[in-house]
This record gives C-alpha cells, structure tokens and sequence, in this order.
C-alpha cells in the first residue's frame, strides 16, 4: 500500500465528513439552541484540520493529484478507516452533553452504522442533539464512501474501488457504466424516499421535527427515535404503518427500486428472486408472530398483525425500532423474533444482517450438493435470476457467513462472560453485528438502555457495530501480514 495514497484519501474525506458534522448548527440556530454550536463545531474543524493536515504534512501525499489507480486493499484500508475516523467524529459532540467518550463512541458507532442500540437513560436533550443522531444514521445508510463518490470528482473512476470495499455483497451489482453515477442514482432514490415519509407522517399527526428524524432514521434501517418510548410513544397505528411500509421498502435493493421508477414497471418487483424470497419471508414470520399474539397474548387480531408485521420488518431490515415492547411477549413470539434476527435485508439495500442473497444461494449450493451425490456425473448450475452464480462467489458466501457466526459466537462468549447473562450475550453480539439494534430483555430491550453494561461490553459490541455494517470483509483482511506492507 501507498502511504501518500491513504493520507491523500483519508484526508480528503475527513475534511468533508468535518463539514457534514456542521450540518446540526442550523437546527440549533432556528430552534435558540447556540450553546449546541460549539461541540459540533469542534467536530467539525478536529475532522478539517487533520485532513488538511494529513495531505500536507505526509510525504508526497498533497502531490498525489487524482486517485484513479487506488488499489483494492487502499481501498479496503481507506473505507475502513475512514469508518473509524467518521464515528469517532460523530462521537465527540456528544461528550459536550454530559456522555463519557465510551458512550460517546458507542452512540455515534451506533448510529453511523445503523445499528440504533442506545446507551441513553433520559431524552432531556436539545433538537440539535437528536438531529445528529438521525442524520448519522441517514449517513450512514446508503454509505458515506457513497456519498462523497456521488458528490466529489476526485473519486470519479477511484470510487469504484471503494464503493464496492464499503457493501461487499455477493456480487458487484450496479445500474449504470459509472460508479459515480450508480452512486448519484442511489441517493436520488434515498433522497426522494425520505422527503415522501416525512410528508406523510407529518400528514398523519407527527410533529415536523419528529417526522424529519424518524425518517432519517427509517430509510436508513436505523431505529434512532426522538421519542423516548421509540414509535410506540405517537400512539397511532396510521403511522406505524407508514413506517412498516419505508423499513420494508428500505430492506429492499435500492438498485432493483431505481429499476422499476426508470422502467416505471413496478411488476420488476415480483421478477426478482431476491425480491420475492425477502416478501415471502416477511409474510410467514409476521403472520406466525401475529397468531401467537392473537391466541397467546390476547391482542386483537389488528393489533396481532400491525405488531407482527412491525416487529418482524423492524428486525429483518436491522431497523430495530419498536411499536411495543416484545421483551414483554410469549416466549414462542420471541423465539421467532431472535430467528428474524439472522434473515437479513437484500443486497445493496440500506439493511443490515447477512442478506437474503446470501441465504437462497447457500440452500441452492446445498441442494445442489444433494442432487450431485444422487448424480455424480451431472452438470449443476447455480443460479439467481436466471444468471448463472460462478463457484468463486458462492464459495466467497460460505465463508461469509462461516466467519459471520464465529464473530458472532466470540462476541456471545464475550459478552455473556462479562455480563453473566446469556441473554444479554446472545441477543448483544447479534444485534451489533446485524447492526439490529434492541435485543431482549429489560437492559437490551427494545425499551432498554445499553448504558448500565459493562465498558467491555460496550466496547466489543462498538467493534461489532463497525465489523457488521463493513459486511466483516474489511475487517478480516487487517489480520493479513500482507496487507501491512506500507510503501511510500
């Protein structure tokens, strides 16, 4: 790797992940909140200054005039570290509100990767406060590597490196020649969802504010409420399904909707595997928890669905908001929820968790296993779609999700042993590393606070956050001793 590369890229995004940290000043300005100007402003010029600083000051780097030939694993180092960089930058204008810098991290962690676990025990904060949680969310969601690749020229061709090292999914999908533009693309989808949800929630009796916020937070999968009882607080079931509507829209492929409003052909939808097998499950699980808690929990059968559907949407897309409090369900409703947990979202969506494209092509690989021993001889193609999958992607996914769930166990096994809880230990390595949110549980509940764990906790379940939204992929490849090699 290429030092003056890194500090060249690296710089450049602090320097404008410093300026979106100033994005919460105006809120603060319109709502007489000026004491909130100065933690974001140091944010703000912290993240400036050392990017300046690092393309000054590091030999070669400000002579590095386009980044067009960046190689894959700069690009891997670049997108993870600028993860880092971005939460730590997230991070400190929460400590000018009364948080230590390990609550700090984990909340801004939590929020730039979507995760939405909270280690907040009262909400008696200012509008600036909770705009920043949302927006690092909405961020957050479709990418901050996106972003810039979609706004910035000097990432026009090196982008594509990168854009792919930020969502590694199990093909390198795009809908136009240009990274750039597929990036542009993407936003415009995000941008116009976001703006439609926040009409209708205002629409349906949400205060303005509150519907900006939770909007960021919905298209992002991300769960952070200004509420402090989350959705459940609005007491309304019109928006609760304005907001089951946008997480399950957010699950789905952002490309695969770009797709259907150029070709204005909705029925795309219904062609696409991925698509199909993500409603699909969506439906059973919903409709299981709902007879559960129709014949179980004694709701009625209204609520057993809108709570179903919610809560299984909310989980599956890692949105990991909450319309009740199913730490409070049958047992049953809560098993099914923790298997939820491990579905996923679709590929290139703002989702989190392994990915339904993951999962149909490991039950193709395994009947295709079973047909092989049946018929040694035979010729047996996976495919999705009607495309052929090469044996070097489906490989690539059994690795994933191997790697997936022994992150998964360790962080179990950590978490538990420190907690003395199993509970806790399984439902927080999960929901960090499926960047879910909530778990189970009154601490880890979806009306829980995570502050009362152990800082050891937080700190593994801070790495997780990071780990899962990099779809681990990046991760892995900082324990390469070739990946160390440094060049001037």
């Amino acid at each position: 790797m290429r030092l003056n590369y890194l500090a060249n890229a690296i710089g450049l995004i602090m320097i404008y992940i410093g300026i979106v940290v100033l994005a919460p000043v105006p809120v603060g300005l319109y709502y007489h909140e000026t004491h909130s100007i100065l933690p974001f402003l140091t944010s703000a010029l912290i993240g400036i200054i050392g990017g300046y600083s690092l393309r000054k000051f590091v030999p070669d780097a400000s002579q590095v005039e386009n980044i067009n030939d960046i190689k894959k694993s700069e690009a891997l180092f670049v997108v993870a570290v600028s993860w880092v960089l971005f939460g730590i930058l997230s991070a400190i204008p929460y400590m000018f509100y009364g948080l230590n810098f390990l609550d700090s991290l984990f909340e801004a962690v939590s929020g730039i990767t979507t995760t939405g676990a909270t280690i907040l025990t009262h909400y008696n904060y200012e509008k600036a406060f909770f705009f920043w949680r949302s927006l690092t969310q909405w961020l957050g969601g479709l990418g901050i590597i996106v972003l810039f690749i979609a706004i910035l020229p000097q990432f026009a061709v090196a982008g594509r490196q990168m854009f792919f090292a930020e969502a590694p999914g199990p093909t390198e999908d795009k809908i136009t020649p240009r990274i750039r533009n597929t990036a542009s693309a993407l936003w415009k989808i995000y941008g116009a969802m976001t703006i439609l949800e926040i009409v209708l929630l205002k629409m349906a009796g949400m205060p303005l504010f509150d519907a900006v916020c939770n909007s960021f937070s919905t298209l992002a999968a991300g769960g952070f409420s200004p509420n402090p009882q989350s959705i459940m607080g609005y007491h309304s079931n019109l928006i609760n399904w304005i907001i089951i509507f946008f997480m399950f829209w957010a699950g789905a492929s952002f490309i695969l909707q770009y797709r259907v409003v150029v070709k204005r052909n909705p029925l795309l939808l219904f062609k696409n595997e991925e698509f199909k097998v993500y409603l699909t499950m969506v439906c059973l699980f919903s409709l299981a928890i709902a007879g559960v808690l129709f014949l179980n929990d004694k709701y009625s059968l209204f609520e057993a669905i809108t709570s179903g559907f919610y809560q299984v949407i909310t989980i599956t897309t890692s949105t990991g908001n909450a319309s009740k409090d199913f730490a409070q369900w049958d047992f049953t409703a809560q098993v099914l929820l923790f298997m939820v947990m491990f579905m996923g979202s679709c590929s290139s969506s703002a989702g989190g968790g392994i990915k339904m494209t993951r999962w149909i092509l490991v039950f193709k690989s395994l009947k295709a296993e079973l047909l092989r021993i049946l018929h040694p001889n035979a010729v047996i193609n996976i495919k999705i779609d009607n495309c052929v999958v090469p044996a070097e992607v489906v490989r690539q996914i059994f690795v994933f999700i191997y790697f997936y769930f022994i992150i998964f166990a360790i962080g179990a096994l950590m978490i538990t042993i420190v907690e003395k809880d199993v509970v806790i230990g399984l439902s927080g390595s999960i929901t960090a590393l499926g960047n879910i949110g909530p778990g189970f549980g009154v601490i880890t509940g979806p009306m829980g606070s995570f502050s009362s764990l152990h800082s050891i906790s937080k700190a593994v379940m801070t790495v997780w956050m990071l780990v899962g939204r990099l779809e681990i992929i990046p991760f892995l490849v900082f324990f390469q001793k070739d990946f160390w090699s440094i060049k001037k």
